[in-house]
């Protein structure tokens, strides 16, 4: 399974939990309301440790789209404010923005990137040149799944912070790649989604709001109690949750610990960097993912000249039962192949891909 971008596979330990607590829920319901809310603390208390934040910036969701979806609904912005982002968002970041133009005015500046662009210096100043005196937040994709890029948020936010500007980042591959650290990233508000990269299930997804921000969002899902609380958890006063994916999240964090996040993430991106080393030396190939280990992740997406991505996805589930995908649009110059290299993948593993993108690149007419 190569395909983590999309969804990655669950531990044993974390598909048991989930297995025991839907168990409680068909069987002894009493428990659900009664019992199981007890412990939903601990998991986000965990959660919060595992990016090194405050439980009290931290927030449940069911995946990445609906936390964007809450600065969205929840900023206060008025006809002519202005969002920046660039011309690599996902779906789920960029049409939230949309509705929210048709809604109340607002404009979009989309920001082109290199592909992939080629410095933190580059990235950064062509954010900040597209910065007006109406511009209220930079919304950007911190782990972008066209290219694999992963954008600076240190210096993205230092820079927006500087200039008075809110910063939301769409990190659905960050939670379980990276070693997060929220206090040294500075970003306001963060989304990702547990089930790609952390083995958590899906249906639940981390949205933090920093500390300083908070009050600047309105909640977009309420009911009683929402206005008592003074921190994040007013945005997670939604109603009754599937505890069986909360404890499971719990449990995907216990099973990333135990390894270690550090050791995770230097395992992904030393993987990705023999694929892309390897990739290079393939005549007609263009890697579309940086080297430099700062920008770049555990994925990595290229092209093969004169070939259709669909055909070496096909190639390489069929003769390797590899799980790759293709991505991106023939117009941006980003169509291609992308692969996810999570630390349970081998060097072998690797190379059958390799194999076979070899073998159809010297079959190319």
């Amino acid at each position: 399974m190569m395909n983590n971008g999309t969804v990655g596979p669950m531990p044993k330990p974390v598909f048991n939990t989930l297995m025991r607590y839907f168990k409680v829920q068909a069987t002894n319901p009493y428990d659900v309301y009664n019992f199981l809310p007890n412990f939903q603390e601990e998991t986000k208390q965990k959660l919060a440790s595992f990016i090194q934040a405050s439980p009290e910036e931290v927030v449940l969701t069911h995946n990445t789209t609906e936390g964007i979806n809450f600065v969205t609904s929840g900023l206060d912005l008025k006809e002519g404010d202005e969002v920046v982002v660039s011309n690599l968002e996902h779906p789920g970041a960029i049409n939230p923005w949309r509705l929210k133009q048709k809604r109340y005015g607002i404009a979009i500046k989309e920001v082109p990137l290199g592909l992939p662009p080629k410095s933190v210096d580059e990235i950064v100043g062509s954010i900040a040149a597209a910065v007006t005196s109406r511009t209220k937040i930079i919304s950007l994709g911190h782990t972008v799944f066209i290219t694999g890029l992963i954008t600076p948020l240190k210096e993205l936010s230092r820079m927006a912070h500087e200039k008075g500007l809110l910063v939301l980042a769409d990190s659905a591959h960050g939670l379980g790649m990276l070693d997060l650290n929220m206090k040294e990233l500075g970003i306001d508000f963060f989304a990702s989604s547990p089930y790609k990269w952390l083995g958590a299930p899906a249906g639940i997804g981390l949205f933090f709001v920093r500390k300083e921000s908070q009050d600047r969002l309105w909640p977009t899902i309420v009911t009683g109690g929402w206005d008592t609380y003074k921190d994040a958890r007013k945005f997670e006063a939604h109603g009754q949750d599937a505890d069986a994916l909360i404890f499971a999240l719990g449990e995907a964090l216990d099973f990333q610990n135990a390894i270690g996040r550090r050791r995770i993430e230097r395992r992904i991106k030393a993987l990705a960097g023999h694929l892309k080393q390897e990739l290079r030396k393939i005549p007609g190939v263009k890697v579309h993912t940086l080297d430099d280990p700062y920008l770049s992740g555990g994925l990595t997406a290229f092209s093969l000249d004169g070939v259709d991505p669909a055909k070496i996805v096909d190639y390489v589930r069929e003769k390797y039962n590899i799980v790759v995908r293709a991505i991106g649009n023939k117009e941006a110059g980003t169509y291609g192949v992308r692969v996810s290299t999570h630390y349970y993948i081998t060097v072998k593993d690797i190379d059958n891909l390799l194999e076979g993108v070899r073998t159809i690149a010297s079959h190319r007419a």
